[in-house]
């Protein structure tokens, strides 16, 4: 019987990350992927590097280890995670006030700058003056994220560990002690299991009975082809629903509960913003619609068109452009950085996830969580360690 160290669930880039990490510590190491091409919330990320958005003591350190360990990552990995700095142009709409708005920014460590709409449309010309009053500048990193989360892979292949691509089906249990995943094809037999499965891991947990406080919206967003198209900033809304429709959760859901599974959409919002990357290729978006049902189907034609109509109010010439609406499950947590950790009263089963930030967070954070495991000292991990009830 082949037996692992660590068992690694999910292969976006939480998943990815922490593999290698855990893999330089010369863990013997099996990483578990359902899908042959990645089809999860890390092929679909805009790539935005918020490393400017911490309010705490934690997260200010968080952000910088993030955005220094992203600007020599590539020479590491030995592969290009596409990494730059990029500003990220947040859009006030033409009825509220630039200066007000910058108040909800004043604790960040980083204060955005306050722009008019002439400055705003100088540096982002595809802007539409007509429908901002103004825009909040901050500096930004930016990187491909599948292409990051495929440069870890590759380190951690050349480090000795394994990838399998297989959909885990249930975590194995004996007792108090998780011993490892049965799979649709196979049983993996681990020391220890992480949990980096995004919006999916959720279910795993409670099909096992372990409670969370995991959750997940269901995102919809568009991709284009490469264009000749130039978009010279990151551009964002300053005031951006998602994260209170992510507070309102556990109130949405009450009398639902979060695992019943449920298809019936209980709240979505759409934030309209726009990205490119260096091919020239775009993503547009996005809605995060609530439904507890990891597997609900949403309408993506009607959703398209949603985000079409905001968008090109913004960006007018990207309002049509040719593009393919997608869907994917973006994990959250009400903790403030992630659900990071041992499970109380259940050994051998950790989780990684739920991460605000994902991209900044989760790469210094498996250095963390690696060293922690390892028997070094961790003063973060101690902090974040989740001991889910």
């Amino acid at each position: 019987m082949n037996i692992y160290d660590w068992i690694v669930i999910g292969a976006g880039i939480t998943g990815s990350a922490l593999a290698y990490e855990l893999s330089k510590k010369q863990f013997k190491v099996l990483l578990l992927e359902k899908d042959t091409i990645a089809d999860n919330a890390t092929v679909y990320s805009y790539g935005g590097l918020a490393y400017w958005s911490g309010t705490t003591e934690l997260t200010r350190q968080l952000g910088q280890e993030g955005i220094e360990l992203h600007r020599q990552l590539s020479a590491e990995l030995d592969g290009d995670t596409e990494f730059r700095e990029l500003d990220l142009l947040l859009t006030c709409d033409r009825n509220d006030h630039p200066e007000t708005i910058a108040k909800n920014y004043a604790n960040f460590t980083i204060k955005p700058d306050i722009l008019d709409i002439k400055q705003a449309c100088e540096l982002e010309p595809l802007l539409n003056p007509n429908a901002i009053s103004g825009a909040l500048r901050l500096p930004h990193g930016h990187i491909h994220s599948q292409k990051t989360a495929i440069a870890y892979q590759q380190a951690f292949l050349r480090q000795g560990g394994k990838i399998i691509y297989e959909r885990v089906d249930q975590l194995l249990q004996e007792g108090e002690t998780i011993t490892g995943v049965v799979t649709e094809k196979n049983t993996y037999h681990s020391a220890n299991t992480v949990m980096c499965a995004g919006g999916l891991s959720r279910r795993l947990l409670t099909d096992a009975g372990i409670s969370s406080k995991i959750y997940f919206t269901h995102s919809l967003l568009i991709r284009t082809p490469p264009t000749d198209i130039k978009l010279s900033t990151i551009v964002m809304p300053a005031v951006q629903q998602r994260f209170t429709l992510e507070a309102r959760a556990e109130e949405l859901t009450k009398e639902s509960g979060w695992d019943n599974y449920q298809d019936d959409l209980l709240e979505s919002i759409l934030d309209a913003g726009a990205v490119q990357f260096l091919d020239g290729s775009l993503c547009l978006g996005q809605i995060s619609a609530l439904a507890t049902n990891p597997e609900a189907k949403l309408d993506t034609e009607l959703g398209e068109s949603a985000i079409r109509k905001k968008v090109g109010i913004i960006l007018p010439m990207l309002g049509n452009i040719a593009g393919t609406c997608e869907t994917c499950l973006v994990a959250f947590t009400n903790r403030e950085v992630a659900v990071v950790g041992n499970v109380k009263n259940i050994s051998g089963i950790y989780l990684f996830n739920g991460f605000t930030s994902t991209l900044v967070f989760a790469p210094p954070l498996a250095k963390h969580f690696a060293n922690w495991v390892a028997g070094e000292n961790s003063e973060i991990i101690e902090q974040l360690n989740c001991g889910v009830e």
